[in-house]
C-alpha cells in the first residue's frame, strides 16, 4: 500500500487527523502516523484529570468512607507486619514462651482481618462510585451528542464516535474502579512504611531511601514515551472502529464492485498499525513493573547484607532485622504497583481526552434572545437573497429567492450538486445562512425555537433509517402521542398497510439493523407513513419515492396528494414525472435558480427543464 493511500485512510477515519486538517494542520505537515504529531502527550494532562475526577466529587461522602476503609487497610498491613518482630524476638530468646506465641498470632490474626473486612468494603464502595461516575461521563457525552449539529456528523465517522462511548470509556472506568484506590492506598502505605523504618533503624532507612531517586528517574523515562504511545493507541483504535463501521454497514457495496480485496488490504494496514502502536504502548507500559521490581530487588539485597552485618556487629535484634526486610520491600512495592498501573492510567487519560475533546465540541447554536414559538404555523415559506456555502471559500447557494404559500406544491430539480438539498437544510436551520433571509409565516426561522420550527416540518429523506423496534413505534416516531388507528391510517395513506399486514405480526413485527430484514421500498414506505402520522403544516419530500417501484409509486401518488392537501409541500425529485402536478417549479443549476413556473410554462420555453424532461440532455 502507498504511502499517499495510508495518509488517505488516516485522513478519512481518523477525528485526530480531520481536527488537524480544520485547524489548518494537514496530515503533511506533521510527523507520520506512528510519530509525535499523532500521538503526542495529552495537551494538558492535569486539566484533563481534574475534569475526570470532577464526576466523583457528587460521592465525596462514600469517597471519605473509602478513604477511610484504605487507611485502615494500610494501618493493618503495616501492624500485622510489625507483630513478626516481638514473635520472631520471642523464639530466638529464652523468655518465649507457647502462650506469648499463640496470643502474638491472635493479635495478628485479629489486625489482618480488620484489613481484610475493610477492603472489602472499600472495593465495593469504590466500585459504586467508579459506575456512578462512568454514568454521568456516558450521559453527559450521549447530551453532548444530541446537542451538536448537523456539520458535527456530516465531517466525522460514526464508527470513531462509537468507539469513544465504547472503547475510551471503559478505560475510564477501568482507571477508577482500580487506579483511585491503588494511588491513596500505595501513598498511604509509603508514608506509614517510612514512619516504621525509621522508628526500626535509621540507618538501614537511609540505604533503603537511597534507591528511591533511580526508580523515580527510571519511572519518569518510562513515563514519557508510555504516555505518547496510549495515546497514538486509543486514536488507532478509533480509526480501525471507523472503518470496520463503514464497511460492515455497506457490505453490499463492497461486494458488488468486487472491493474485497481491497478492503482487506486497507484493514490489514489500518490493523498492523494499531498493532504497532499498541505493542509500544503495553511494552513501555509493561516494562515499568520489570523495571522497578529489580530496582527494588537491589535496594532490598542492600539493606539486607547490610542489616546482617549490624545484627553482627551492632546486636541489632534478628526481630527488628526481619520487619525492617519485610518494611524494605513493602517500601518499593507501592511504587512498583504504581508503575504497573501506569498502562491503565494513560488508557484511561487518552480515552478521556478523546471523550472530552467531543464534549468540547461547539453544540448546535444557541436560539436567540426572545425566540418564540411558532403556534399555529399555516406554512408560508420564503427565501429571500439566501447565500451559503458549507465552507466560507465556496458558496452552494447564490443569491437564492422563492416562496410558498400555505398548501401548495414546490418542486426542486436540477443536477446533482445544485443546491436542492442545502436549501431544506437551511429551512431546517441544520445549517445557519451566511446572506439574506428564510421567513415562516413571514417570521425569520432565525426568532423561532429550534424546536418549534422543526416541529412544524416533517421530512422524509433519500436516505432511510429505522429504529429497532415494532413497525407501529416506526411510524409512531413521528408523533408519539398518536394512536393506534392513527397509525394504522397514517400507512394506509403511505400505502404501507398492505404489505404491513403480510408480515408475520403485522403492525407488532420487529424492525432490527435498521429494517434489514425488508426491502428498501418497504422501509421507504414506512418513512412516508412516520411523515404522514405527524401533523406538520410543512412537509419535506428529498426524493422520497426514489427507492419505490414504478406500480406502488402510483399507488401512493393518490395518498401522497391527500396527505399534500393542506400542507406546504417541498418536494426534490429527479423523476420528473412525480413534480408535474407541482404549482410551481424551480430549476436550479450551480446554486442559482434559472427557471421557475408550472410543468406546460417550463416545457414552453424549451430551456433547461424541457431538456431534464425530454431526455435531449441527461442529469451532470
Amino acid at each position: 500500500m502507498t504511502e499517499e493511500r495510508k495518509e488517505a485512510l488516516i485522513r478519512k477515519y481518523s477525528y485526530a487527523a480531520r481536527q488537524a486538517e480544520a485547524q489548518g494542520r494537514g496530515p503533511g505537515r506533521g510527523r507520520g502516523p506512528g510519530g509525535r504529531g499523532r500521538g503526542g502527550k495529552p495537551k494538558d494532562a492535569s486539566k484533563t484529570v481534574r475534569r475526570l475526577f470532577s464526576y466523583i466529587e457528587k460521592d465525596r461522602l462514600r469517597l471519605a468512607v473509602v478513604f477511610f476503609c484504605v487507611i485502615l487497610t494500610t494501618l493493618s498491613s503495616l501492624a500485622g507486619s510489625y507483630m513478626l518482630r516481638p514473635i520472631i524476638n520471642s523464639l530466638t530468646s529464652a523468655e518465649g514462651s507457647e502462650e506469648k506465641l499463640f496470643s502474638s498470632l491472635l493479635q495478628m490474626a485479629a489486625i489482618y482481618a480488620v484489613g481484610i473486612a475493610a477492603q472489602y468494603f472499600q472495593s465495593r464502595i469504590m466500585i459504586g462510585i467508579s459506575q456512578g461516575a462512568i454514568f454521568r461521563l456516558r450521559n453527559d457525552l450521549f447530551s453532548r451528542i444530541q446537542k451538536l449539529p448537523v456539520r458535527f456528523y456530516d465531517t466525522n465517522n460514526h464508527g470513531d464516535i462509537m468507539s469513544r462511548f465504547t472503547n475510551d470509556v471503559d478505560a475510564v472506568g477501568e482507571m477508577l474502579n482500580n487506579t483511585v484506590v491503588q494511588i491513596i492506598s500505595s501513598s498511604i502505605n509509603v508514608v506509614g512504611t517510612f514512619c516504621l523504618m525509621v522508628y526500626t533503624n535509621v540507618w538501614l532507612t537511609l540505604i533503603t531511601v537511597a534507591t528511591v531517586p533511580l526508580m523515580m528517574f527510571a519511572a519518569r523515562a518510562v513515563t514519557m514515551r508510555s504516555r505518547r504511545f496510549y495515546k497514538a493507541q486509543q486514536a488507532a483504535l478509533g480509526t480501525l472502529n471507523g472503518y470496520i463501521e463503514e464497511t460492515v454497514t455497506g457490505q453490499k457495496v463492497v461486494k458488488v464492485f468486487c472491493h474485497e480485496d481491497i478492503a482487506q488490504e486497507e484493514f490489514s494496514w489500518l490493523n498492523q498499525d494499531l498493532k504497532n502502536k499498541q505493542i509500544r504502548a503495553q511494552f513501555f507500559g509493561g516494562i515499568m513493573g520489570p523495571v522497578m521490581g529489580n530496582l527494588g530487588q537491589v535496594g532490598y539485597s542492600l539493606t539486607a547484607c547490610i542489616g546482617g552485618l549490624l545484627c553482627v556487629l551492632r546486636g541489632f535484634d534478628i526481630g527488628g532485622l526481619t520487619v525492617f526486610v519485610n518494611y524494605s520491600r513493602q517500601f518499593s512495592r507501592p511504587i512498583n504497583e504504581l508503575s504497573m498501573q501506569m498502562n491503565t492510567i494513560f488508557s484511561a487519560l487518552a480515552g478521556a481526552e478523546r471523550v472530552f475533546a467531543v464534549m468540547d465540541e461547539a453544540p448546535e447554536a444557541e436560539d436567540a434572545p426572545g425566540a418564540a414559538g411558532l403556534p399555529l404555523c399555516r406554512g408560508r415559506v420564503r427565501l429571500e437573497h439566501v447565500t451559503f456555502g458549507y465552507s466560507p471559500d465556496k458558496a452552494v447557494l447564490k443569491d437564492v429567492s422563492l416562496y410558498a404559500e400555505p398548501g401548495q406544491k414546490i418542486a426542486f430539480v436540477g443536477s446533482t450538486g445544485a443546491g436542492k438539498t442545502t436549501i431544506t437544510n437551511l429551512i431546517n436551520r441544520f445549517y445557519d445562512i451566511d446572506q439574506g433571509r428564510i421567513t415562516v409565516d413571514d417570521r425569520d426561522i432565525r426568532d423561532i425555537r429550534r424546536d418549534d420550527l422543526r416541529r412544524n416540518i416533517a421530512m422524509v429523506l433519500q436516505d432511510t433509517h429505522l429504529f429497532t423496534g415494532t413497525v407501529r413505534e416506526n411510524i409512531r416516531y413521528g408523533r408519539l402521542d398518536a394512536t393506534d388507528e392513527e397509525v394504522e391510517q397514517a400507512a394506509k395513506t403511505a400505502s404501507a398497510h398492505s404489505f404491513i399486514m403480510r408480515l408475520e405480526k403485522g403492525y407488532d413485527t420487529m424492525i432490527e439493523g435498521d429494517g434489514a430484514n425488508l426491502s428498501q421500498g418497504q422501509r421507504q414506505l414506512l418513512n412516508i407513513a412516520r411523515a404522514a402520522i405527524s401533523k406538520a403544516p410543512i412537509l419535506i419530500l428529498d426524493e422520497a419515492t426514489s427507492s419505490v417501484d414504478t406500480r406502488t409509486e402510483k399507488h401512493i401518488e393518490e395518498g401522497m396528494d391527500r396527505l399534500m392537501a393542506e400542507r406546504t409541500t417541498l418536494v426534490i425529485a429527479h423523476r420528473l414525472s412525480t413534480v408535474r402536478n407541482a404549482d410551481a417549479i424551480l430549476v436550479l443549476e450551480h446554486g442559482e435558480i434559472i427557471e421557475r413556473g408550472n410543468h406546460e410554462q417550463l416545457l414552453a420555453l424549451k430551456g433547461r427543464y424541457y431538456e431534464l424532461y425530454t431526455g435531449k440532455r441527461e442529469l451532470e
